[in-house]
């Protein structure tokens, strides 16, 4: 079997087949090589992948994994040029010619390949390192960065294939300027879109994951995806929501995800016959409110007496928690709300209901009696 392996052998064997038929076996030995050589790339790349998993730099088992595939394919790309150039030395068809251009188009764009590749797991490696680090990352810069590195890349890919083949790059280019005033016009609603997309990006209204709502339109939701066209947004009721970027530039947008807390602000109303405790009241709940460990003292806080009402004496509050996080948001109020519960209903009070007074006709030369009565 070692001696099946010998160069000089295999050379031996070649030299004792007929002429014409020679070129068929280097072919096929040609082929059978660059699959060699390919699994045997991809058996090491897989080692070493595992390899540099183990340490926290972010790029060696970025660039191990985006150089797989590609690499893979840059030597079956070789081998069968390298096949095809030897059965066009010997059939003479016009066909091979064209392998050349062919292979030198292929390395380019595996070249372009590896690198797009590079980009994105680069940025994927970028968020698992911050995750795990419990640092928070802006998502939106990033993702813009990388597609912005990624366009970049396939842009710089096309013009030199277009070299490549034989044209003008300069020609290109002017030819793109002129045609670019006919494709604006056609295609106008689309570089609107881009340029709001491009505009969210710098003034960064709102990034991936924050809820976003619009006094204007009927638009809330969490944004899942910032695209160059479209913005996508699940609402509360799990709908996604497409909105095209060009619509931002044009309507309010409210982030609620960047409040710094969130208000309390309720009336409450006791009966008039407990106007006398009115002021005891006040002053417990104003007392609660201040030491309560959810409320954030230094902002604004107010306990008063706000207007007589219809069956009620009204007062309000006015306060701010130190939690934004929408469900700790309402334990919170909840217990504030029980609090005055307990504090009315210890102070002999009790907190009031509408109702109404009715006077009911008697017997000629008797007062009518007044009823109060719920409603």
């Amino acid at each position: 079997m070692n001696s099946l392996l010998d160069i000089q052998y295999i050379t031996g064997l070649l030299g004792r087949l007929p002429a014409d038929t020679s070129w068929i076996v280097q072919a096929f030995v040609v082929v059978f090589a660059a699959l060699l050589l390919a699994f045997l790339v991809k058996r090491f790349l897989k080692r070493l992948h595992r390899l540099f998993q183990s340490t926290d730099n972010i790029w060696d088992d970025a660039l191990v994994e985006a150089l797989g595939r590609p690499l893979r394919m840059f030597i079956w790309l070789q081998g069968i040029a390298f096949a095809a150039h030897i059965v066009g030395r010997q059939t003479r068809a016009p066909l091979f010619d064209a392998v050349g251009p062919l292979r030198d188009i292929g390395v380019i764009v595996l070249l372009a390949w590896f690198l797009v590749r590079l980009v994105s797991q680069v940025q994927q490696n970028m968020l698992i390192s911050a995750e795990r680090r419990g640092r928070e990352l802006d998502r939106t810069t990033l993702d813009a960065v990388g597609k912005l590195l990624r366009i970049s890349v396939i842009i710089t890919a096309t013009l030199v294939i277009l070299q490549t083949l034989g044209y003008s790059i300069s020609g290109v280019l002017a030819f793109g300027g002129i045609g670019g005033i006919a494709v604006g016009f056609a295609a106008k609603d689309l570089l609107a879109n881009f340029f709001g997309g491009l505009m969210i990006y710098l003034d960064r209204p709102f990034a991936v994951g924050d809820w976003v709502r619009s006094p204007d339109r009927e638009i809330e939701g969490t944004v899942e995806e910032i695209g160059w066209r479209l913005t996508r947004i699940r609402t509360f009721d799990k709908r996604p929501l497409y909105i095209p970027n060009a619509t931002f530039t044009s309507i309010a947008v409210e982030n609620p995800s960047r409040m710094t807390h969130r208000r309390i602000k309720e009336t409450i109303g006791i009966r008039y016959d407990d106007a006398g405790r009115m002021e005891q009241i006040l002053a417990a709940v104003r007392h609660m409110l201040q030491h309560h460990p959810e409320i954030d003292q230094e902002q604004t806080l107010m306990v008063n007496f706000n207007t007589f009402g219809p069956s009620s004496l009204d007062f309000f509050i006015y306060t701010f928690t130190r939690t934004t996080d929408w469900s700790e948001y309402h334990r919170v109020k909840e217990d504030v709300l029980l609090r005055i519960y307990h504090i009315i209903s210890e102070h002999g009070a009790e907190v009031a209901f509408p109702t109404r007074t009715l006077h009911i006709a008697q017997d000629e030369g008797t007062m009518p009696q007044p009823w109060r009565t719920a409603p």
